[in-house]
């Protein structure tokens, strides 16, 4: 696949995921950035900004399947699993997989279950495969967990460990659309937009699953020069000697800015990164691997406070400028 083709596939994948959520093109560009990149994603906003509907419109565009878990305080690990159950029939022990056997997971509110259950979660995103009772299954091709979390309501929430975090790819950050926007997403339901029936919009597929991992495949061939390695391990270690950053970012971020960049201009129509690629992914990559030291939360810094500037003191390869 060319990088024109691959550009164009991209193109129609993001105007027909356009069609259902509307003034939300920085998140579905973000999300598919992290699905090509086979990565994972963890969406902070309010209820109510299309978090669910991205995923079940992506699905569909995308030609994968897709499932929901609600996640509550008395979700257990093998609810998200799966686990074996007796059979009378046999009298033996069948498999049932549970929810994340599939290829787009939406874990809605995900801080809302407690640390054992969320921990089920690391080794499917780490690993592609569940272990159960000593038995390693793989899990689909392609698989990405769409996680969500409400920045507002911390009652009855877990914080989610930090090896969990890292282990998503990229964090984004949705806030309340523009009043246009707004009265766009009006009319169209004056129109008679269902957002629970996407069978009525004609939502159709643009490529089918296999073709999703020929595209993750594809971004092997993205070139990528030493001087934007040196530009990605540059803004990655400045997190850890940064004053208001008491934790840096791990290697793991500086894959993370890698693939996502790679992706990010394969999408561009480009067969190699250029450092805008790795500076405008950033913010989504690195936000959520760094920890504030106590003052500067106190004082009201954020996490891109420090990002912004330290890619303000990175040098800029010029040689890819």
């Amino acid at each position: 696949m060319n990088s024109e083709a691959f550009r164009t596939i991209c193109d129609q994948i993001r105007a027909e995921v356009g069609r259902v959520l509307v003034g939300q093109e920085e998140l579905v560009e973000l999300v598919l950035t992290t699905v090509l990149a086979r990565g994972h994603v963890l969406i902070e906003g309010v209820p109510g900004l299309g978090k669910t509907l991205l995923v079940r419109a992506l699905a569909r565009v995308l030609g994968c399947e897709s499932k929901r878990i609600q996640f509550t305080p008395d979700l257990m690990p093998t609810d998200v699993t799966g686990g074996n159950v007796f059979n009378q029939q046999r009298q033996a022990f069948d498999f049932m997989p549970g929810p994340v056997f599939t290829q787009l997971m939406l874990g809605d509110e995900i801080n809302r279950a407690p640390a054992k259950t969320q921990s089920a979660l690391l080794e499917a995103m780490q690993e592609r495969s569940v272990s159960t009772d000593g038995v390693t299954r793989p899990l689909p091709r392609p698989f990405l967990v769409v996680a969500t979390q409400n920045p507002v309501e911390s009652q009855g929430t877990y914080p989610l460990p930090e090896a969990q975090l890292d282990r998503f790819l990229m964090k984004v950050e949705v806030g309340h659309p523009t009043r246009e926007v707004e009265k766009q997403i009006l009319q169209a339901h004056v129109r008679g937009f269902d957002s629970s029936s996407l069978d009525a919009v004609g939502l159709r597929a643009i490529v089918s699953a296999e073709q999703v991992v020929a595209m993750q495949d594809a971004l092997n061939e993205v070139r990528i020069d030493d001087e934007i390695l040196d530009y990605i391990t540059d803004i990655v270690a400045r997190t850890r000697g940064h004053r208001s950053i008491d934790l840096g970012a791990s290697p793991r971020a500086s894959i993370a800015l890698l693939a996502s960049s790679r992706a990010a201009a394969a999408m561009r129509g480009r067969d190699f990164v250029i450092p805008d690629d790795v500076k405008s992914l950033a913010p989504a990559v690195v936000r959520h691997r760094i920890i504030l030291v106590p003052d500067a939360e106190f004082e009201g810094i954020t996490p891109d406070e420090c990002i912004r500037e330290i890619l303000a003191d990175a040098v800029v390869p010029k040689s890819a400028a």
